[in-house]
């Protein structure tokens, strides 16, 4: 009886994570990125605003936005609806939270939605180069 118990327990719990998975999947395997914004591009231009189209809400504050991560040298690209991207420029240091669509959205595997900005710095100044200029350097 007790093993019947825990084989129940164990199976219910089962079924909750895979269903807690499928519904939170783009959270659950979220991915952060700290690196350099290469570029951040508003999806819809300002003039297409201004000459009183239908724009919707939504769309009015999205971005385009590409990041080279620092660790790898890897690009990551996503649009995005966060207000937060209006301020940062290209060059900033950035970390930034990418969600990925499901796998079962098949024309969309692999690939960013909705990436949110969590912190902006100015990114370091490239330091000098060690490397000899051929030049003799005076002590």
């Amino acid at each position: 009886m007790k093993n019947a118990v825990v084989l129940a327990v164990t199976g219910l719990l089962l079924i909750a994570a895979t269903i807690f998975t499928f519904k939170n999947y783009s959270w659950v395997f979220s991915r952060r990125v700290d690196g350099e914004l290469l570029k951040v591009e508003r999806v819809i231009p300002p003039t297409a605003i201004v000459s009183g189209s239908n724009v919707k809400p939504s769309t009015l504050y999205s971005f385009s936005i590409l990041i080279r991560e620092h660790k790898t040298g890897e690009m990551f690209s996503s649009s995005s609806e966060d207000r937060q991207w209006a301020v940062t420029e290209n060059g900033n240091c950035v970390t930034a939270i990418f969600f990925p669509y499901p796998f079962w959205q098949l024309i969309k595997d692999g690939t960013y939605f909705n990436a949110r900005l969590e912190k902006v710095k100015d990114c370091p100044k490239a330091l000098p180069s060690d490397k000899p200029s051929g030049e003799p350097v005076s002590r």
